[in-house]
């Protein structure tokens, strides 16, 4: 145990306990608005973010953090086929259930969660997989360009069916990053850039409340009391928080006013507590939680490695950057959380497991260093 300890990086580790335990105060402070409103929910919405969230997430990234990284490589394909199949039974009316206006929750045993949190997990194993062992061809564009396509589309079908199109730009925008590090041409990412924006232009033409969006971003004050109520709250909220802000418990907008204290919105809830000092303060902590992963990713000893790491940093990153962009209007409004911070037990569980995966992967980085000292 202590052997093992010793070889993880433990500057890594002590980012994403501070990450994790100011979330959940942060949480925890956004979670006294559901008294108001919910009266006695707030304590199961606690209780489930710390039994299933923290506890079990723990669990989860300790034990995951002892199995060797290298057996996700030989099982890449299984994990991903059995992700996709576990995000398509949303479509079973037994298992499944919607919530406005998109089905992307399951429902077994009483516990609820969205699949699409796993997919992610086993679109990055399977990717990583992949450009890792085509690493020689991946510039090419029948051996690189096409197989990544495929993969990209086969991810892209049961997220536009629920239809859960921010998930959906979240996985393709990691999976881009992933590719072009793994060798890409600049001319085939420009590629795949044309065709997001094509699919984004459809995406406007099928679904009304995409355009609605749009609009809402392009004119937030548009319509205060409907479309724009969110963004409008949400930067109350902020502008509320001043320079040093109202204090911790003290927001005033997770009372009756700010949607999704807990969700989405739990950014702005940050801000008005704690102000721009402390909204800096956290946007900080995420950035030293990237720059150290991608440190693990560019020191890892092979390819898949680094690549599983990059792609799982990237996620969590793009994720807390789209939902705090939205917040403060730099964007239009997403329903993507805030990673470590946001409501869901299942997610944070999630969060967590890939976390031990990134622990395992950094004992590498160990191993090269001891390899180095032995040769000198």
């Amino acid at each position: 145990m202590m052997k093992f300890f010793a070889r993880i990086d433990k500057t890594f580790l002590i980012v994403t306990g501070l990450l994790i335990f100011v979330g959940f105060l942060i949480f925890s402070s956004a979670s006294m608005g559901l008294l108001a409103r919910n009266g006695a929910s707030f304590s199961t919405v606690a209780i489930k973010q710390i039994v299933i969230g923290l506890i079990g997430g723990g669990i989860s990234a300790f034990i995951i953090s002892h199995i060797p990284y290298t057996y996700y490589k030989k099982y890449a394909f299984h994990f991903f086929a059995a992700t996709l199949v576990l995000t398509s039974l949303v479509f079973i009316p037994a298992l499944g259930f919607s919530h406005g206006g998109a089905t992307r929750w399951l429902s077994i045993a009483g516990i609820s969660f969205q699949p699409s949190e796993i997919l992610k997990l086993g679109f990055i194993i399977y990717l990583a997989a992949w450009l890792s062992k085509n690493h020689k061809k991946n510039h090419l564009f029948k051996e690189g360009l096409v197989p990544v396509g495929i993969i990209f589309a086969v991810v892209s079908v049961p997220l536009l069916l629920q239809p859960d199109n921010d998930t959906l730009a979240v996985i393709l925008f990691t999976g881009t990053i992933m590719y072009f590090v793994a060798g890409a041409s600049l001319r085939h990412i420009g590629m795949i850039i044309v065709a997001g924006m094509i699919g984004l232009s459809m995406l406007v033409v099928v679904h009304p409340y995409v355009k609605s969006r749009i609009m809402t971003f392009i004119n937030p004050a548009g319509d205060t009391q409907n479309s724009g109520y969110q963004i409008n709250q949400s930067l109350i909220a902020i502008g509320s928080g001043g320079f040093w802000g109202r204090g911790f418990g003290q927001s005033v907008q997770k009372f009756n006013y700010l949607p999704e204290p807990i969700g989405d919105s739990i950014f702005a809830v940050v801000a008005e507590e704690f102000g721009f000092v402390g909204s800096v303060a956290l946007l900080l902590l995420f950035m030293f939680f990237g720059l150290r992963g991608l440190y693990i990713a560019s020191n890892t000893k092979d390819t898949f490695g680094g690549l599983v790491v990059l792609g799982i940093i990237t996620l969590i990153i793009t994720q807390s950057i789209i939902n705090v962009s939205a917040m403060m209007g730099i964007i239009p409004l997403s329903g993507i959380p805030l990673v470590f911070i946001s409501h869901g037990g299942t997610a944070l569980l999630i969060a967590l497991a890939e976390i031990g995966i990134i622990l395992n992967i950094s004992t590498t980085l160990s191993t090269k260093r001891n390899l180095k000292n032995s040769v000198k």
